[in-house]
């Protein structure tokens, strides 16, 4: 119970941040809203913060609101779908950081870096107390602890 709350907490966190971080990079692909001038993109696929905007209001803000209403539910498979969003996070950061560099000022790498450590440590935690989704029933893995 514990695990799951924790993973809907620290989901909504960053769905939420990610959403709203998302529309505002694509409502202002240039820089107009969060003041990120485009030439942190060179050396990048992209021209616009649009895509990187578009690929971080679906990938990690409705993916993790949509995996924080499966943990919620107590869903058989929200384990490793935690699991799956820390990944995701960890991915993102380490493909961010490559393309434009680290900063920690604002800390918000290091934050969204421990966040997605977090989420991740969630997910393996929730698994080895529930079992792998395709292993039989949840309930049955719990009996088995």
């Amino acid at each position: 119970m514990r695990l799951a709350i924790a993973a809907v907490v620290f989901e909504v966190i960053l769905g939420a941040g990610a959403f709203g971080g998302g529309l505002a990079l694509m409502l202002g692909p240039h820089g107009e809203i969060l003041p990120l001038p485009t030439s942190l993109l060179k050396g990048s696929p992209f021209d616009s913060y649009f895509e990187p905007g578009l690929i971080l209001f679906t990938v990690l803000g409705i993916g993790p609101l949509t995996v924080a209403t499966l943990a919620w539910r107590r869903q058989r498979w929200a384990p490793l779908l935690t699991l799956g969003v820390g990944v995701a996070l960890l991915i993102w950061m380490a493909v961010e950081i490559a393309i434009i560099g680290y900063a920690n000022n604002p800390p918000l790498q290091p934050i969204y870096i421990g966040l997605g450590v977090a989420i991740g440590l969630v997910g393996i935690a929730w698994l080895r107390q529930t079992g792998l989704p395709f292993r039989g029933h949840p309930t049955e893995a719990a009996g088995r602890r």
